[in-house]
């Protein structure tokens, strides 16, 4: 059976991305719109309720415009924008949340995709929380270190300049009036009811992601270390396909001790970390913020909705 897809914001880098893993599959037909009728709202909406998923790739107000003209009952939206990820008619586009997700998914005609630094976030910290070694109510930091194609189109065109400006070669920090976008899904499918200090990272590579969290024992429940941590996140994710706990204090997977925060790119994988002393631990996850942390994950979800193999198209 085949299936009809049709991508709006079709030349943005997570439709693009898209356009890339679909283009191998013989069980979807993508239908394209021409370039001069990119902005004609009546051929958009046709095309929209022609498919059987349609992708948003667009910013917020857009992303709403186009959903609110899917008038078609058998279409499947999959939004890759901000707008519908804590809207509760929507459902969360990360088939690891819990064990019954992806029933979510393969019910629901609405899916938001998440964050990237979300998704890293959420994975490490929702399954402490329904374990109860997290307390809900606890007050976290995070610090997101990712590669610029994160920023889109135009922040593409500034780091690939040659020669590089000397602001742009060292990383940089930003969201610095801690307002950013991903903060309401982070807190909402982790459960914690404290806004989570977050500050991400820009640096002058492509693509790569790496969120770390770290925590004090002593903010734990009494006993927990990390080796509880570690087989909590290992229990959860022992059957996932894309998600691999990495042994405790993985030294191997450091070079020379530093960590390299590409290692999962061209994959639709995250891997999970910790890395603990007497009295602390870090946590961290790592995925390519184009992958599982964007057009994978949505593709990885339209899988699921239509029935199909979860990791078809995607590399784990």
């Amino acid at each position: 059976m085949s299936y009809t897809v049709f991508v709006d914001g079709q030349e943005g880098t997570t439709g693009l991305q898209i356009h890339d893993l679909l283009a191998r599959r013989r069980d979807i037909e993508v239908l394209r719109i021409s370039a001069e009728l990119r902005k004609d709202n009546v051929e958009r909406s046709r095309l929209l309720n022609a498919a059987d998923v349609v992708f948003l790739c667009l910013p917020d107000q857009a992303a709403r415009e186009s959903a609110s003209w899917i008038t078609n009952p058998r279409t499947c939206v999959i939004d890759a924008s901000t707008a519908h990820r804590v809207d509760p008619a929507w459902v969360f586009g990360l088939p690891e949340l819990t064990p019954g997700q992806r029933e979510h998914l393969r019910n629901s005609k609405r899916i938001s995709n998440p964050g990237c630094h979300a998704t890293g976030f959420i994975l490490l910290i929702r399954p402490l929380v329904d374990a109860g070694v997290i307390d809900p109510a606890s007050a976290l930091s995070a610090v997101s270190l990712t590669g610029y194609s994160g920023g889109g189109r135009k922040l593409i065109e500034q780091y690939q300049v040659d020669p590089l400006p000397s602001r742009l070669s060292a990383p940089r920090p930003y969201g610095l009036m801690l307002g950013h976008k991903h903060v309401p899904e982070m807190m909402r499918w982790t459960g914690l009811q404290v806004r989570p200090v977050f500050m991400p990272v820009v640096s002058s590579f492509y693509k790569g992601l790496t969120v770390s969290v770290p925590l004090h024992f002593s903010a734990l429940i009494k006993g927990a270390d990390a080796r509880a941590l570690h087989e909590v996140l290992r229990e959860r994710y022992a059957d996932e396909r894309f998600i691999k706990t990495m042994p405790l204090s993985d030294v191997a997977a450091l070079d020379a001790g530093y960590f390299d925060v590409q290692a999962c790119n061209d994959t639709n994988r995250c891997e999970l970390f910790v890395f603990g002393s007497a009295d602390q631990a870090i946590l961290l996850a790592r995925l390519d913020n184009l992958g599982k942390g964007a057009s994978g994950a949505a593709v990885q979800s339209m899988n699921v909705h239509l029935g199909l193999d979860e990791g078809l198209g995607l590399v784990s």
